[in-house]
């Protein structure tokens, strides 16, 4: 007995020249002495220069040590125009981000030594409203924000959201049974279900072309400040480690966890600015999607994977809390600045 095994159809597109690829990020001025050295080695092809002053010795939340750290991190998504991507894995670069991440956790484990260990008590602030709302920028954006402010959000959030789940998906191969099956399943919805069209990051590039922005990957890179970079390398810095698979499963799900209400104010304010439907749309994606998967990632990811390594719990509740704590120094920095009638980006960078 035989199997009739169908024959695909012709390849959409077959005999067409294919498209051309899209052109990688360009690199980006210095900010300091370590993020030179990074600019300097990736544009040169050589090693890092030394620097006077150790990773150890900065500010791990300044500009400088941020952005160096974004553009060796950017090497494993992207790249950028010129830089072979051999460099991904070159030995000079990596011992110098070694430095940049020990500089970084030392200094979360330092903020957060009396964060919450268990999952219950790092997560339970999350499911309820909090009174102060004074660092809050999704409601500041509901109740009063303007069209400007609409858009410097999302320059600002560009960063992540042009590459949204690219990071977690790095934890997929470091889960088992029930929280891989989970994982997936919500990643599955991050990309589309199968649709190009509805890749989340798609979704925002539309949210941007409505909003009068350049959708481009990396475009605006040199206009966010250090408070923003730190949100984007703290997914890459546990997403490129397996020894930090608990932290990337807090991080997720904290926000997983936030994500339905935000969104669900973020969308009332581009609505009432009347900022497109493209711009609208990409909110209320997040509404009804985000509180399924909350559930899901609560009950099936963190719990199937604390069913074979209950050990992870502390790390599950850490991701949580630097997640919260970088966030909440996010908005108070775009708040402060917004109550001040001034810009929360970095000025243009001006020509030589």
């Amino acid at each position: 007995m035989t199997t009739s095994v169908p024959v695909p159809g012709p390849i959409r597109g077959a005999g067409a020249p294919a498209p051309a690829p899209a052109p990688a990020p360009a690199l980006v001025g210095a900010r300091g002495e370590l993020s030179r050295a990074v600019v300097d080695a990736l544009g040169s092809g050589r090693p890092p220069a030394r620097v006077n002053g150790s990773a150890s010795a900065a500010d791990p939340w300044g500009e400088d040590l941020q952005l160096a750290l974004y553009l060796l991190y950017e090497l494993h998504y992207r790249g950028f125009a010129g830089v072979p991507d051999e460099r991904e894995w070159d030995p000079d670069l990596l011992r110098l981000r070694q430095d940049l991440e020990s500089a970084v956790l030392d200094a979360l484990r330092a903020a957060l030594h009396d964060a919450p260990r268990t999952v219950d008590a790092a997560f339970a602030p999350l499911l309820v409203e909090p009174d102060d709302e004074s660092g809050s920028v999704s409601h500041y954006l509901e109740q009063h924000g303007e069209i400007w402010q609409l858009r410097e959000y999302a320059v600002l959030r560009s960063l992540y959201h042009l590459k949204e789940a690219d990071p977690h998906l790095w934890v997929v191969p470091r889960l088992r049974g029930r929280a891989k099956a989970a994982m997936v399943a919500v990643e599955y919805d991050e990309f589309g279900a199968g649709h190009a069209d509805r890749i989340h990051a798609a979704l925002f590039a539309d949210l941007m072309t409505d909003l009068g922005l350049d959708p481009t990957y990396g475009t605006y890179l040199d206009r966010a400040p250090a408070p923003l970079l730190a949100t984007v390398n703290l997914m890459s810095l546990f997403g490129l480690h397996r020894t930090q698979r608990g932290a990337l499963v807090g991080h997720f799900a904290c926000l997983e966890v936030t994500s339905s209400p935000g969104s669900r104010r973020l969308a009332s304010a581009m609505r009432r600015c009347g900022a497109g439907p493209a711009a609208e749309h990409f909110y209320t994606e997040h509404v009804e999607a985000d509180a399924v998967h909350e559930q899901v990632v609560r009950r099936e990811v963190i719990g199937g994977l604390l069913a074979v390594e209950p050990a992870l719990e502390a790390d599950i509740a850490f991701g949580c809390a630097a997640t919260l704590f970088l966030e909440d120094r996010l908005g108070r920095y775009i708040r402060a600045a917004w109550d001040r009638g001034t810009s929360a980006l970095r000025p243009p960078p001006t020509d030589p």
